[in-house]
């Protein structure tokens, strides 16, 4: 095992998380190609891709997906960023996971279970 990350690297981490969370897709795509990893986990698990999914930030999913991000991830509360892109009812973000391979079943709280648990027919109807 290496050096535990300094602070200062930390912090840097924290605001690549950020970067996913507030839709910056040009500036996280530019540090993704820099070296950092696409699929960059926080704390509980929530990767890049989950962040973007979450926070409704179509463009940023499309981005992180096409630099390969994994869209079958799951963050330590059985969470997926196809999940989070039906609770948020984002279509656009659905079908680029959907495409790019993400199930509608994997999880603990899955994609399928949350359009069912809210009602979300549109959403339901995406899944298949």
């Amino acid at each position: 095992m290496g050096e535990p990350l300094t602070d200062a690297e930390i912090d840097f981490l924290n605001s690549v998380l950020d970067l996913a969370r507030n839709g910056s897709t040009t500036e996280l795509a530019a540090v993704v190609e820099a070296g950092v990893p696409v699929d960059l986990t926080g704390p509980t698990g929530d990767t890049l891709l989950i962040l973007a999914a979450y926070h409704d930030h179509p463009d940023t999913v499309r981005a992180l997906l096409d630099a390969g991000a994994d869209p079958e991830r799951v963050n330590d509360r059985g969470q997926t960023a196809l999940g989070a892109a039906v609770f948020r009812q984002d279509a656009s973000s659905v079908r680029a996971l959907l495409a790019a391979g993400a199930g509608p079943d994997t999880g603990g709280r899955s994609a399928r279970e949350i359009a069912d648990f809210f009602d979300l027919s549109a959403m339901r109807d995406l899944l298949g």
